[in-house]
């Protein structure tokens, strides 16, 4: 649903147009939609993503087909019953997919949000993440007046509300956003096993506000730079990404608090594969480690001189000039031609796809 239903005046407006387009999706158009999106992050440089979403099955399909490595979570909305329903019958359906993965599928559980679940629903996530050694993926206060219905509703903020409830304890987890922490919210996460996922351009777009990245990392907590999703966003281009936050994370810090380009890069990269429960496979070039390698083309106006290969990576280079991605040993694209999807068919077919879904 990219470019779709923009600027709406609140998040809870956007989600109420959005959600009943999503109740319309059929299990191939997520897959055309994944394929698309797995271009798009290929042709920017990214061997792993996670991702929470309907018809999980069908993005494994597409992970399957492209070679890239994913955590892909059961998403859960709603109450008990269904939720336990729901895990089971996906937990069958990706375990074929999982088992042809040789090690790039891992499948965890994502309750949606607070707003969305209640309490019976995140405990039954929390036991099963428990159960499976998984991650439990959620999104976290995002906006304030998420914050503010959560203090109305049950005299706590939403991190306060999940470990009173004993969702993240004794887990590792996924937390998407986090806009608006308290300093003593962000103290108790460096005692979890939990790591932030950092959204700007999406908390730009949709007027979240701005999180206070520089602080979180400088308190210990583990960040990982994240796209959000197409509709949100509305791009999955990493690159740009990195140098969306790294602007924004000089906008309200202090000079000792500024967000450096190492920094930043590091959160798409070895902080994103800690984030994953992957820093002993990928996030960085060493020996024993899986071979993930992006090759960007240097020899660009926009690069030249080079100077401060950091400072170029993030201010300065663009998803165009990665040339090479390699994951796992593969080649999934080399000078910008890719190797495992056919860029022109999936843009016909989802174009084909969006045209049906409007019509349902």
């Amino acid at each position: 649903m990219r470019n779709y239903k923009d600027d709406m005046p609140t998040l809870q407006a956007w989600l109420a147009e959005i959600f009943p387009i999503e109740n319309k999706l059929t299990e191939r158009d997520v897959l055309l939609a994944s394929r698309l999106g797995l271009v798009e992050l290929i042709q920017s440089g990214v061997t792993t993503f996670a991702d929470m979403y309907f018809h999980p099955q069908s993005t494994a399909e597409a992970v399957l087909e492209a070679g890239i490595r994913a955590s892909i979570s059961v998403t859960l909305f709603g109450g008990l019953e269904e939720n336990k329903q729901r895990v089971y019958d996906r937990e069958k359906l990706l375990r074929p997919y999982i088992d042809r993965s040789e090690g790039r599928i891992q499948i965890d559980c994502a309750p949606h949000a607070i707003y969305t679940c209640p309490k019976e629903t995140y405990q039954f996530a929390h036991s099963w993440t428990k159960d499976h050694q998984a991650i439990l993926h959620t999104h976290l206060s995002e906006t304030q007046l998420e914050v503010q219905d959560c203090i109305r509703e049950t005299g706590k903020t939403p991190l306060e509300y999940l470990l009173d409830i004993g969702a993240l304890q004794d887990v590792k987890s996924l937390l998407a956003h986090c806009v608006h922490l308290t300093d003593s919210e962000a103290d108790a996460l460096h005692d979890l096993d939990s790591s932030l996922v950092h959204n700007p351009s999406s908390n730009c777009k949709l007027s979240s506000g701005i999180a206070p990245i520089s602080t979180y990392i400088q308190k210990g907590v583990t960040v990982a730079l994240g796209t959000d999703g197409a509709s949100s966003n509305n791009n999955l281009n990493m690159v740009e990404e990195m140098h969306i936050a790294s602007l924004l994370g000089k906008v309200h810090a202090t000079t000792h608090q500024k967000l450096h380009p190492y920094d930043v890069l590091r959160m798409a990269t070895a902080d994103g594969a800690k984030a994953l429960g992957l820093q002993q496979k990928i996030g960085m070039l060493k020996a024993g480690m899986e071979a993930d390698i992006l090759l960007v083309d240097i020899h660009k106006s926009h690069l030249t001189p080079l100077n401060d290969p950091f400072s170029a990576l993030v201010y300065a280079t663009q998803a165009s000039d990665v040339d090479t991605l390699i994951c796992q040993g593969r080649v999934l694209m080399e000078g910008r031609r890719l190797m495992t999807l056919d860029q022109d068919q999936i843009i016909k077919d989802v174009q084909k796809s969006w045209a049906d879904v409007q019509q349902r």
